[in-house]
Protein backbone atom coordinates (compact mmCIF):
# COMPACT_ATOMS: atom_id res chain seq x y z
CA UNK A 1 0.00 0.00 0.00
CA UNK A 2 1.42 3.00 -1.05
CA UNK A 3 1.58 6.72 1.10
CA UNK A 4 -1.32 8.27 -0.55
CA UNK A 5 -3.27 4.99 -0.72
CA UNK A 6 -2.30 5.35 3.28
CA UNK A 7 -3.91 8.66 3.68
CA UNK A 8 -7.13 8.08 1.74
CA UNK A 9 -7.23 5.10 3.97
CA UNK A 10 -6.49 7.14 7.05
CA UNK A 11 -8.80 9.86 6.00
CA UNK A 12 -12.11 7.73 5.45
CA UNK A 13 -11.82 5.96 8.61
CA UNK A 14 -11.62 9.01 10.37
CA UNK A 15 -14.72 10.20 8.37
CA UNK A 16 -15.97 7.21 9.55
CA UNK A 17 -14.96 7.07 13.06
CA UNK A 18 -16.16 11.08 13.76
CA UNK A 19 -19.52 9.98 12.26
CA UNK A 20 -20.50 7.09 14.09
CA UNK A 21 -19.40 8.11 17.70
CA UNK A 22 -21.19 11.51 16.46
CA UNK A 23 -24.01 9.66 15.41
CA UNK A 24 -24.15 7.33 18.87
CA UNK A 25 -23.73 10.62 21.24
CA UNK A 26 -26.46 12.66 20.00
CA UNK A 27 -28.39 9.85 19.76
CA UNK A 28 -28.03 8.47 23.36
CA UNK A 29 -27.63 12.37 24.49
CA UNK A 30 -30.89 14.01 22.42
CA UNK A 31 -33.01 14.42 24.98
CA UNK A 32 -30.40 16.86 26.87
CA UNK A 33 -30.80 18.73 23.97
CA UNK A 34 -32.81 21.04 24.88
CA UNK A 35 -30.53 22.12 27.58
CA UNK A 36 -27.91 22.53 25.44
CA UNK A 37 -29.92 24.31 22.84
CA UNK A 38 -30.96 26.85 25.41
CA UNK A 39 -27.52 27.78 26.74
CA UNK A 40 -26.61 28.19 22.75
CA UNK A 41 -29.82 30.77 22.48
CA UNK A 42 -28.37 32.67 26.24
CA UNK A 43 -25.21 32.25 25.06
CA UNK A 44 -25.55 34.74 21.68
CA UNK A 45 -27.75 37.01 23.93
CA UNK A 46 -25.41 37.31 26.44
CA UNK A 47 -22.01 37.39 24.06
CA UNK A 48 -22.12 41.08 23.66
CA UNK A 49 -22.38 41.94 27.38
CA UNK A 50 -18.73 38.78 28.07
CA UNK A 51 -16.96 40.64 24.96
CA UNK A 52 -17.67 44.14 27.18
CA UNK A 53 -16.73 42.88 30.64
CA UNK A 54 -13.92 40.96 29.90
CA UNK A 55 -12.22 42.81 26.81
CA UNK A 56 -13.08 46.31 28.06
CA UNK A 57 -13.47 46.26 32.11
CA UNK A 58 -10.86 43.38 32.11
CA UNK A 59 -12.61 41.56 34.33
CA UNK A 60 -11.77 37.82 34.52
CA UNK A 61 -13.07 35.02 32.04
CA UNK A 62 -14.59 32.72 34.60
CA UNK A 63 -16.24 35.43 37.22
CA UNK A 64 -18.09 37.19 34.29
CA UNK A 65 -19.38 33.78 33.04
CA UNK A 66 -20.59 32.87 36.59
CA UNK A 67 -22.24 36.65 36.51
CA UNK A 68 -23.62 36.24 33.63
CA UNK A 69 -25.24 32.32 34.46
CA UNK A 70 -26.86 34.06 37.90
CA UNK A 71 -28.42 36.79 35.24
CA UNK A 72 -29.54 33.96 33.18
CA UNK A 73 -31.05 32.12 36.07
CA UNK A 74 -32.62 35.36 37.54
CA UNK A 75 -33.96 36.20 34.06
CA UNK A 76 -34.63 33.37 32.53
CA UNK A 77 -35.12 30.11 34.36
CA UNK A 78 -36.78 31.69 37.76
CA UNK A 79 -39.30 32.94 36.09
CA UNK A 80 -40.43 30.37 33.69
CA UNK A 81 -40.20 28.04 37.15
CA UNK A 82 -42.19 30.21 39.02
CA UNK A 83 -45.04 29.71 35.85
CA UNK A 84 -44.66 26.20 35.62
CA UNK A 85 -44.63 25.75 39.98
CA UNK A 86 -48.42 28.18 39.42
CA UNK A 87 -49.99 26.18 36.84
CA UNK A 88 -48.92 23.27 38.76
CA UNK A 89 -50.32 24.41 41.90
CA UNK A 90 -53.23 25.65 40.41
CA UNK A 91 -54.24 22.91 38.22
CA UNK A 92 -54.36 20.41 41.53
CA UNK A 93 -56.43 22.93 43.12
CA UNK A 94 -59.10 23.61 40.42
CA UNK A 95 -62.42 23.17 41.59
CA UNK A 96 -65.12 22.82 39.14
CA UNK A 97 -68.59 21.90 39.54
CA UNK A 98 -68.03 18.54 37.29
CA UNK A 99 -71.78 17.42 38.29
CA UNK A 100 -73.48 20.43 36.31
CA UNK A 101 -71.07 19.92 33.35
CA UNK A 102 -71.53 16.48 33.29
CA UNK A 103 -75.40 17.27 33.44
CA UNK A 104 -74.79 19.55 30.61
CA UNK A 105 -72.77 17.54 28.53
CA UNK A 106 -75.09 14.87 28.44
CA UNK A 107 -77.77 17.22 27.44
CA UNK A 108 -76.14 18.27 24.89
CA UNK A 109 -75.54 15.15 23.79
CA UNK A 110 -78.98 13.98 24.07
CA UNK A 111 -79.74 16.63 21.67
CA UNK A 112 -77.01 15.17 19.16
CA UNK A 113 -78.41 11.87 19.51
CA UNK A 114 -81.36 13.36 18.70
CA UNK A 115 -80.51 15.18 15.76
CA UNK A 116 -77.72 12.70 14.58
CA UNK A 117 -78.39 9.44 16.07
CA UNK A 118 -74.71 9.27 17.14
CA UNK A 119 -74.04 8.94 20.99
CA UNK A 120 -71.46 11.39 22.13
CA UNK A 121 -71.24 10.25 25.88
CA UNK A 122 -71.24 6.43 25.31
CA UNK A 123 -69.47 4.38 27.83
CA UNK A 124 -66.83 3.48 25.05
CA UNK A 125 -66.07 7.09 25.10
CA UNK A 126 -66.70 7.97 28.88
CA UNK A 127 -64.07 5.27 29.43
CA UNK A 128 -61.66 6.39 26.70
CA UNK A 129 -61.26 9.52 28.31
CA UNK A 130 -61.40 8.08 31.78
CA UNK A 131 -58.23 6.75 30.59
CA UNK A 132 -56.12 9.05 28.93
CA UNK A 133 -55.98 10.96 32.97
CA UNK A 134 -53.50 8.84 33.80
CA UNK A 135 -51.31 9.21 30.99
CA UNK A 136 -51.33 13.09 31.11
CA UNK A 137 -50.64 13.12 35.01
CA UNK A 138 -47.44 10.52 33.80
CA UNK A 139 -46.99 12.89 30.93
CA UNK A 140 -47.09 16.16 33.09
CA UNK A 141 -44.83 14.64 35.76
CA UNK A 142 -42.33 13.78 33.32
CA UNK A 143 -42.64 16.55 31.35
CA UNK A 144 -41.68 18.81 34.66
CA UNK A 145 -38.15 16.12 35.54
CA UNK A 146 -37.29 16.22 32.14
CA UNK A 147 -37.58 20.70 32.54
CA UNK A 148 -35.15 20.18 35.77
CA UNK A 149 -32.94 18.26 34.17
CA UNK A 150 -32.60 20.20 30.90
CA UNK A 151 -31.93 23.22 33.05
CA UNK A 152 -29.21 22.29 35.53
CA UNK A 153 -27.68 21.14 31.89
CA UNK A 154 -28.14 24.80 30.15
CA UNK A 155 -26.36 26.54 33.18
CA UNK A 156 -23.63 23.88 33.18
CA UNK A 157 -22.72 24.14 29.30
CA UNK A 158 -23.65 28.22 29.39
CA UNK A 159 -20.96 28.58 31.31
CA UNK A 160 -18.19 26.68 29.68
CA UNK A 161 -19.73 28.60 26.15
CA UNK A 162 -19.37 31.78 27.86
CA UNK A 163 -15.94 31.01 29.41
CA UNK A 164 -14.62 29.32 26.17
CA UNK A 165 -16.03 32.10 24.12
CA UNK A 166 -13.84 32.99 21.08
CA UNK A 167 -12.03 30.48 20.98
CA UNK A 168 -15.02 28.27 21.05
CA UNK A 169 -16.69 30.45 17.86
CA UNK A 170 -13.59 30.47 16.28
CA UNK A 171 -12.93 26.48 16.89
CA UNK A 172 -16.73 26.50 15.20
CA UNK A 173 -16.03 28.64 12.24
CA UNK A 174 -13.08 26.74 10.84
CA UNK A 175 -15.11 23.66 10.83
CA UNK A 176 -17.92 25.32 8.69
CA UNK A 177 -17.24 23.74 4.61
CA UNK A 178 -18.12 27.28 3.41
CA UNK A 179 -15.79 30.15 1.88
CA UNK A 180 -15.84 33.48 4.22
CA UNK A 181 -18.18 35.32 2.70
CA UNK A 182 -20.90 32.44 3.03
CA UNK A 183 -19.84 31.64 6.81
CA UNK A 184 -20.58 35.29 7.68
CA UNK A 185 -23.79 34.72 5.76
CA UNK A 186 -24.20 32.11 8.31
CA UNK A 187 -23.27 33.21 11.45
CA UNK A 188 -25.35 36.48 10.94
CA UNK A 189 -28.17 33.99 10.06
CA UNK A 190 -27.56 32.34 13.50
CA UNK A 191 -27.80 35.51 15.70
CA UNK A 192 -30.23 37.01 14.03
CA UNK A 193 -33.04 34.22 14.19
CA UNK A 194 -31.96 33.10 18.11
CA UNK A 195 -31.66 36.73 18.95
CA UNK A 196 -35.68 37.21 17.20
CA UNK A 197 -37.01 34.02 18.41
CA UNK A 198 -35.71 34.20 21.96
CA UNK A 199 -36.85 37.88 22.89
CA UNK A 200 -39.69 38.00 20.22
CA UNK A 201 -41.78 35.08 21.47
CA UNK A 202 -41.43 35.77 25.22
CA UNK A 203 -42.75 39.14 24.33
CA UNK A 204 -45.64 37.61 22.22
CA UNK A 205 -46.86 35.33 25.29
CA UNK A 206 -46.89 38.26 27.71
CA UNK A 207 -48.62 39.97 25.43
CA UNK A 208 -51.15 37.77 24.32
CA UNK A 209 -51.50 36.49 27.98
CA UNK A 210 -52.09 40.22 28.99
CA UNK A 211 -54.80 40.38 26.25
CA UNK A 212 -56.81 37.05 27.45
CA UNK A 213 -56.45 38.05 30.92
CA UNK A 214 -58.38 40.75 30.38
CA UNK A 215 -60.69 39.60 28.49
CA UNK A 216 -61.25 36.18 31.14
CA UNK A 217 -61.73 38.98 33.64
CA UNK A 218 -64.04 41.11 31.78
CA UNK A 219 -66.39 37.85 30.63
CA UNK A 220 -66.22 36.43 34.38
CA UNK A 221 -64.50 33.24 32.83
CA UNK A 222 -63.33 30.80 36.09
CA UNK A 223 -59.70 31.15 37.29
CA UNK A 224 -58.72 34.01 34.89
CA UNK A 225 -54.99 33.95 36.07
CA UNK A 226 -54.73 30.30 35.15
CA UNK A 227 -56.29 30.08 32.29
CA UNK A 228 -54.26 33.36 31.00
CA UNK A 229 -50.73 31.54 32.13
CA UNK A 230 -52.22 28.42 29.79
CA UNK A 231 -52.63 31.37 27.22
CA UNK A 232 -49.14 32.75 27.72
CA UNK A 233 -47.92 28.85 27.14
CA UNK A 234 -50.33 28.48 23.98
CA UNK A 235 -48.73 30.91 21.88
CA UNK A 236 -45.61 28.62 21.04
CA UNK A 237 -48.32 26.74 19.37
CA UNK A 238 -48.50 27.20 15.66
CA UNK A 239 -52.01 28.07 13.96
CA UNK A 240 -54.37 26.88 16.10
CA UNK A 241 -52.46 28.99 19.10
CA UNK A 242 -53.99 30.54 21.88
CA UNK A 243 -57.87 28.92 20.40
CA UNK A 244 -57.02 25.63 22.41
CA UNK A 245 -57.07 27.47 25.51
CA UNK A 246 -60.04 30.23 25.15
CA UNK A 247 -62.62 27.77 22.48
CA UNK A 248 -62.28 24.87 26.03
CA UNK A 249 -62.94 27.68 28.11
CA UNK A 250 -66.12 29.43 26.26
CA UNK A 251 -67.23 25.82 25.83
CA UNK A 252 -67.00 25.12 28.95
CA UNK A 253 -68.89 28.37 30.26
CA UNK A 254 -71.75 27.21 27.88
CA UNK A 255 -72.33 24.15 29.16
CA UNK A 256 -72.65 25.47 32.56
CA UNK A 257 -75.35 27.50 31.77
CA UNK A 258 -73.35 30.87 31.66
CA UNK A 259 -74.16 31.56 27.82
CA UNK A 260 -74.11 35.09 27.79
CA UNK A 261 -70.16 35.40 28.89
CA UNK A 262 -69.56 32.44 26.76
CA UNK A 263 -70.62 33.86 23.82
CA UNK A 264 -68.76 37.36 24.39
CA UNK A 265 -65.88 35.39 25.16
CA UNK A 266 -65.82 33.31 21.89
CA UNK A 267 -66.54 36.43 19.93
CA UNK A 268 -63.66 38.61 21.98
CA UNK A 269 -61.72 35.01 21.42
CA UNK A 270 -61.84 35.18 17.53
CA UNK A 271 -62.14 38.89 17.27
CA UNK A 272 -59.04 40.07 19.61
CA UNK A 273 -56.97 37.89 20.89
CA UNK A 274 -56.45 35.30 17.77
CA UNK A 275 -56.31 38.12 15.80
CA UNK A 276 -53.89 40.04 18.10
CA UNK A 277 -52.11 37.00 17.95
CA UNK A 278 -51.23 36.59 14.40
CA UNK A 279 -50.50 40.58 13.89
CA UNK A 280 -48.17 40.19 16.98
CA UNK A 281 -46.53 37.19 15.62
CA UNK A 282 -45.68 38.61 12.61
CA UNK A 283 -44.90 41.92 13.02
CA UNK A 284 -42.41 40.71 15.45
CA UNK A 285 -40.85 38.04 13.48
CA UNK A 286 -40.73 40.95 10.92
CA UNK A 287 -39.09 43.35 12.81
CA UNK A 288 -36.59 41.69 14.53
CA UNK A 289 -35.37 39.09 12.02
CA UNK A 290 -37.58 39.15 8.74
CA UNK A 291 -38.59 36.20 8.70
CA UNK A 292 -40.93 34.88 6.43
CA UNK A 293 -44.18 33.90 8.30
CA UNK A 294 -44.34 29.90 6.41
CA UNK A 295 -40.68 29.45 7.94
CA UNK A 296 -41.81 30.70 11.37
CA UNK A 297 -45.23 28.18 11.45
CA UNK A 298 -43.21 25.01 9.61
CA UNK A 299 -39.92 25.56 11.82
CA UNK A 300 -42.01 25.98 15.18
CA UNK A 301 -44.19 22.64 13.94
CA UNK A 302 -40.61 21.03 13.33
CA UNK A 303 -38.65 21.99 15.89
CA UNK A 304 -41.19 21.35 18.85
CA UNK A 305 -41.71 17.69 17.34
CA UNK A 306 -37.41 17.69 17.69
CA UNK A 307 -36.37 19.10 20.59
CA UNK A 308 -39.27 20.32 22.84
CA UNK A 309 -39.90 23.81 24.19
CA UNK A 310 -36.61 25.06 22.81
CA UNK A 311 -38.11 24.20 18.90
CA UNK A 312 -39.48 27.73 19.08
CA UNK A 313 -36.13 29.11 18.26
CA UNK A 314 -34.54 26.31 16.94
CA UNK A 315 -36.95 24.96 14.32
CA UNK A 316 -37.31 28.16 12.49
CA UNK A 317 -33.29 28.74 12.75
CA UNK A 318 -33.24 25.00 11.33
CA UNK A 319 -35.63 25.81 8.56
CA UNK A 320 -33.87 28.97 7.66
CA UNK A 321 -30.46 27.31 7.60
CA UNK A 322 -32.00 24.70 5.30
CA UNK A 323 -33.24 27.46 2.68
CA UNK A 324 -29.51 29.46 3.43
CA UNK A 325 -27.65 26.06 2.05
CA UNK A 326 -29.76 25.84 -0.71
CA UNK A 327 -29.24 29.47 -1.60
CA UNK A 328 -25.36 28.80 -1.35
CA UNK A 329 -25.43 26.01 -3.43
CA UNK A 330 -27.62 27.24 -6.42
CA UNK A 331 -25.36 30.40 -6.59
CA UNK A 332 -21.87 28.41 -5.72
CA UNK A 333 -22.56 25.81 -8.52
CA UNK A 334 -25.49 25.99 -10.65
CA UNK A 335 -25.16 30.18 -11.21
CA UNK A 336 -23.51 29.37 -14.46
CA UNK A 337 -24.74 26.17 -15.27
Amino acid sequence: MNIKAKEQYWRYSLIFLVLGLGTLLVINLFSLMGGVLGAFAIYTIQRNQMIFLTENKKFQKGTTAMILVVEAILCFLVPLSLMIWFLITKLQNLDMNTEQVINSINNVSQWIHNQTGYELMSKENISYIASLIPDIGQSLMGSINNFIINAMIMVFVLYYMLKGGKNMEQYIYELLPFSEHNKRKIRHEINRIVKSNSLGIPLLAIIQGGVAIAGYYLFNAPYPLLFGLLTCFATIIPIVGTMIVWLPLSIYMAVSSDWGNAIWLAAYGVIVISSSDNLIRFILQKQMADAHPLITVFGVIIGLSLFGFMGIVFGPLLLSMFVLCVDIFKEQYLKDM
